[in-house]
């Protein structure tokens, strides 16, 4: 494959990695915080993730750092993606309301 479409691709392989990644997680805490076990769903769901991430990192470096600095680069674009997704809808409230809010 040519230089420049394998480091393209490695790119969209982390942003793939990385929504699954960041996506599973957002979906184990909806899952995990209304399950009995708690912990389990949590720990199970990082050794599939990491499994999954760290697999991917690897086939894709190929022994090459180029590669494996940009498949992180994806996996870092998509953290940013996916946090911005997940994020809760905000009334259109001042933002010193926002930050009081929790105070008793």
């Amino acid at each position: 494959m040519n230089e420049p479409w394998s480091l393209v691709l490695a790119l969209a392989i982390g942003v793939l990695l990385g929504a699954i990644f960041y996506g599973g997680l957002w979906w184990t805490v909806r899952r995990g915080v209304s399950s009995k076990r708690v912990a389990l769903w949590f720990f199970g769901s990082l050794l599939l993730r990491m499994g999954v991430a760290l697999s991917g990192f690897y086939s894709v470096a190929g022994g090459r750092w180029e590669r494996l600095l940009l498949c992180l680069l994806g996996f870092v674009i998509a953290r940013i993606v996916v946090t911005r997704l997940a994020r809760p809808m905000r009334e259109n409230r001042p933002l010193q309301l926002l930050e009081g809010s929790h105070a008793p």
